[in-house]
């Protein structure tokens, strides 16, 4: 059995049900959990000085596309939005395989830990022909980083011949979707209590999946006890779709396919009106929110303060690296406060509230109790901040606002998943960094065709 002492913390900020702040304190966690937090000595294998450092639970990322951190940056497609830069981009990605996506996976989570965020959810829904097993190629990548995984077998059944925008080499049949959604959960998924790895069905959009595709994924997920996923809501082009196609607004269609409850939850949710919001606080329907990317694509301002004082289970996510060129889910909290502050004033969250967001709210949307908050018998996930840096002086008055208000830039000190420390001084320890760029970069010259 394993153990890691963080001792002496200048400041633990545990995110738990009383905001509770711990000074002077350590934690220690034995094999992958909490054993003990307070200011006694302990005895561990690994003793960690955290002299001057503030903790915090591990940020949740609670949406992302993993793979298009190989499509971030492209010049056509910079001033398009939503839908004309999927069609665009679909272009790009009908070339993924297994070597894309396990170069693309490191990238993009490798910038995630080190900035913080020690679980994963990631929503791949591109499955070209013969690209190999991409869910494994996920799943290694995470493996060698040490981060947390929720990954999803994401799916399409329309193609543009059907009305759909993505080409055909990217679509399946609703046969061969269920079929490959079983495998990935039979092979992948372990909901065991501090679960590293686990798998979520997810077709993509109303936009690109059939009415049966979606009644027949909520069938088979809660048969197999997994939740469900998938975008909605996201801008004004989606919802004339769904209103023209099939007769009504787009939350009301799902809920007709099952697609309601406190085992499903949806990304961005930004054009949800009023009753539409009380039925997702009372079904306990989740929303992953995004809001760098929903910047960027022009596509709207979530109505968080709403959803909070409803009760409507929010997460934070950044989104495909291609919709918000970075991973950064530091850079989305401070982006979600000041949004906010700007279009809500008074009502926007506080910068404490988007921290429980990323944190307690994410382990909610993802149906998960063992993280999201630094807790006896909680995961070992947290990671650490120097406060004696020039950026900090006279932020850190309050600790649990300053990530919001103030912000953080650059790589944390430490990041500590299930008990290992996976990023020590600002680097990755699961991967050679120098060697990982390297390899990347050749990798996305391969699949970019340059």
């Amino acid at each position: 059995m394993s153990s890691l002492l963080i001792q002496n913390a200048s400041a633990i900020v545990t995110c738990d049900s009383r905001d509770a702040v711990l000074e002077n304190a350590g934690i220690l966690i034995r094999n992958g959990l909490i054993a003990y937090m307070g200011p006694e000595a302990q005895e561990a294998d690994e003793v960690l000085d955290a002299s001057g450092c503030v903790v915090y639970p591990g940020l949740i990322n609670t949406h992302h596309h993993l793979y298009q951190a190989f499509s971030r940056n492209l010049p056509q497609v910079q001033n398009l939005e939503l839908f004309d830069w999927l069609r665009a981009l679909y272009e790009i990605w009908k070339n993924l395989n297994a070597e894309t996506v396990y170069h693309s996976s490191v990238t993009a989570m490798g910038e995630l830990l080190k900035t913080g965020c020690t679980t994963v959810f990631d929503h791949h829904y591109v499955f070209p022909q013969n690209a190999g097993d991409l869910l494994e190629a996920q799943f290694a990548a995470a493996q060698d980083l040490g981060v947390r995984m929720y990954a999803s077998r994401g799916s399409m059944d329309l193609s543009k011949k059907d009305g759909g925008l993505p080409p055909d080499s990217v679509v399946q049949t609703v046969d061969e979707i269920l079929r490959d959604c079983r495998a990935a959960v039979e092979k992948y998924h372990d909901p065991s209590f501090n679960s590293m790895r686990m798998v979520a069905l997810a077709p993509c959009s109303p936009f690109s999946v059939s009415a049966e595709l979606l009644r027949q994924s909520a069938l088979l997920a809660r048969s197999l006890g997994v939740r469900l996923h998938t975008h909605l809501c996201e801008t004004k082009d989606e919802e004339r779709y769904v209103l023209e196609r099939c007769g009504k607004r787009p939350l009301a269609y799902m809920a007709d396919l099952g697609w309601i409850g406190p085992d499903v939850w949806y990304a961005h949710g930004i054009h949800f009106n009023d009753e539409e919001l009380k039925l997702l606080a009372d079904t306990g329907t989740g929303v992953a929110h995004c809001p760098i990317s929903n910047m960027k694509l022009a596509s709207g301002v979530c109505r968080i303060p709403e959803m909070l004082e409803l009760g409507v289970p929010v997460g934070l996510a950044v989104d495909g690296s291609a919709s918000n060129d970075g991973s950064n889910l530091l850079e989305e909290l401070r982006a979600a406060y000041l949004l906010h502050r700007l279009h809500s004033s008074k009502r926007a969250p506080s910068g404490c509230d988007l921290l429980k967001i990323a944190t307690r709210g994410s382990a909610k949307v993802l149906g998960r109790e063992d993280i999201g908050s630094l807790e006896a018998g909680k995961a070992g996930d947290l990671f650490m901040i120097r406060r004696d840096r020039l950026e900090l002086v006279g932020a850190d008055l309050d600790v649990k606002s300053m990530l919001g208000t103030v912000g953080f830039k650059g790589s944390v000190d430490y990041t500590v998943v299930n008990g290992r420390v996976v990023v020590r001084d600002g680097r990755l320890t699961g991967v050679d960094e120098e060697k990982a760029v390297r390899e990347a970069r050749a990798a996305a010259r391969r699949y970019l065709g340059y």
